[in-house]
């Protein structure tokens, strides 16, 4: 491992050199790439050099130590230095093989949220918008952006269904663990008996795919307009706004009548289409892998029930890592960092355990 950061220190050092190039900046492409390296390099680095910082202070005091003559209070300065110098390498260690450990590359792009009402009718409806609501919130705390792409409300104001976007850096790193069933035990806000009843949503969490990573052919696609169904007004009503694009080569159909504009509601069906096949190409690549080195907490199996939200309790429970946690409120309110956190602390885990095995 060492070794590598050896050869690693010394290109970023090279690449370091290179940012200050004038024919470098002046091209722009080529200065970006590199900045973008340069930029994933630098915890490595920085951790790289605590550890022969650490690694130098320990040579240090094992060679006084061992030389002996000195007297006693210098000799327990050394040997506190010497474990503490000890300590820290055995630390920046184990940090360097997280830090080492290979990038999902999707991490720092947008994404598309899919959450769609399960078992339980209107109420899986109503909590489909409390999740939408929690997702949204904690786009705000990041400052990212998101914009609703699809939606199918109901009259009590929930959703059947809802698709929107969140455009951010490291938008998927952060909330690419949310795909599955999640689960909601409360007294529905459609009655009045005080009955707890158990209803569910799935949420999928599709990586934004952009043209240049995507080319979609044209004649693959078969594309219907028609006159968008429920509220909008006369407007929306009367012409034929409404978009349905298929898929033909996997028979994926996707539909979007939110806009008044046809044009704007084309632009939204597709960037829900091609995040769709791209999700469906990772999965292909995924099946390919070995089972040892797939993903161990889980990001895309929608069947999965991966949390219950108990509201009696004020309880969230995680079952793929046993985690939970009595602030159900404040997590709904988008404070999702502690359960973030514990699922990419726990995929860390499991995949250098896989390493070492």
């Amino acid at each position: 491992m060492f070794e590598k950061l050896a050869l690693m220190e010394q290109k970023y050092e090279e690449i370091s050199a290179k940012l200050s190039d004038p024919d470098i900046i002046s091209d722009n492409k080529l200065y970006t790439q590199l900045m973008k390296e340069f930029k994933n390099m630098t915890p490595i680095i920085e951790k790289y050099r605590e550890y022969k910082k650490a690694q130098s202070d320990f040579d240090e005091a094992k060679e006084l130590l061992e030389t002996g003559g000195i007297d006693k209070e210098f000799k327990e300065m050394a040997q506190a230095e010497y474990e503490d110098s000890r300590e820290k390498m055995d630390t920046c260690t184990q940090e360097l093989k997280v830090l080492l450990l290979p990038k999902d590359p999707n991490d720092d792009k947008s994404v598309i949220i899919e959450i769609r009402g399960g078992a339980g009718g209107e109420e899986a409806s109503l909590f489909a918008n409390s999740l939408y609501r929690m997702y949204t919130m904690y786009a705000e705390t990041m400052g990212w952006k998101q914009e609703v792409l699809s939606a199918n409300p109901t009259e009590l104001g929930g959703f059947k269904e809802i698709s929107f976007s969140i455009e951010g850096d490291g938008a998927y790193s952060r909330l690419k663990y949310e795909s599955g069933v999640h689960r909601v035990q409360r007294v529905p806000e459609t009655e009045s008996q005080g009955r707890i009843h158990t209803s569910t949503v799935t949420v999928a969490v599709l990586v934004e795919a952009d043209e240049v990573e995507l080319e979609i052919n044209p004649t693959d696609l078969k594309i219907d307009y028609f006159r968008a169904s429920g509220a909008g007004g006369q407007h929306i009503n009367k012409t034929e706004s409404a978009v349905r694009i298929t898929y033909l080569p996997t028979n994926t159909v996707v539909e979007c009548q939110d806009e008044r504009s046809q044009h704007k509601n084309k632009d939204k069906a597709m960037k829900i289409l091609r995040s769709r096949i791209y999700e469906a190409m990772q999965e292909e690549q995924d099946a390919k892998i070995a089972s040892e080195r797939k993903m161990q907490v889980g990001t895309g199996d929608r069947s999965e029930r991966i949390r219950t939200y108990n509201y009696p309790q004020g309880r969230l429970t995680d079952h793929r890592i046993g985690l939970t946690i009595y602030r159900l409120e404040d997590i709904l309110n988008g404070n999702l960092d502690e359960v973030f956190d514990a699922l990419a602390t726990a995929d860390q885990a499991a995949k250098l355990a896989s390493q070492e095995a």
